[in-house]
């Protein structure tokens, strides 16, 4: 089973010590690891800068996820930001599927889903964000998956440090909201939580 046909899904960002690159161990509910989201495209200069400065969110970033046997399935793009973030999402193929946006700052974070035509195909509704509890939405408002830091799976174990996350997705969530609830699990950190890195 292809990475993209597996409905829960366990994103655990491997610890560095400072972390410059993101990278994301991700795996199945048995903890079986199925793929990788790793930060691409980074120069030496942008390492530096990320490390003796809080730039980050001036900063555009990039993240794709691969299968096992090295196929990239998805790419994420966070352009610079102010205060809004938009991330664009694209295919394996570099085909642009759509953008997860930003909806507002305060209160309850609410993303929406932006297919590559401007097109509604859901969104991320934020129930708790402190606790960082997330419904996937469909373009009806119907929930159709989750992002949680609570598991109540055989993996659970995994759950020990502050950047682990678990996707939750009904089967019937297929093609480009699928593929946008899949990048959505670190997309939300990437637009969220990537402004408080380096030392700065």
């Amino acid at each position: 089973m292809g990475l993209l046909e597996i409905d829960r899904l366990v994103f655990s960002q491997k610890a560095k010590l400072i972390e410059l690159t993101n990278e994301y161990a991700i795996r199945d509910e048995q903890g079986q690891q199925v793929g990788t989201m790793r930060q691409e495209g980074q120069t030496k200069l942008k390492k530096i800068a990320r490390l003796v400065s809080s730039l980050d969110q001036f900063m555009t970033h990039k993240v794709a996820a691969y299968e096992p046997d090295g196929r990239k399935v998805l790419e994420l793009t966070r352009p610079a930001k102010f205060v809004k973030s938009k991330v664009r999402v694209a295919d394996g193929e570099g085909a642009p599927v759509g953008t997860i946006v930003q909806r507002n700052v305060f209160g309850k974070i609410r993303f929406t889903f932006e297919g590559s035509n401007g097109e509604q195909l859901g969104g991320i509704n934020a129930q708790n964000w402190r606790a960082w509890n997330f419904s996937i939405i469909d373009p009806t408002d119907r929930e159709v998956g989750r992002i949680t830091k609570k598991w109540g799976g055989v993996a659970k174990e995994m759950f020990t440090t502050a950047d682990n996350y678990a996707l939750e997705l009904e089967p019937g969530v297929t093609g480009a909201l699928r593929l946008m609830a899949l990048a959505s699990a670190v997309g939300v950190d990437l637009a969220l939580k990537q402004d408080a890195r380096g030392l700065g």
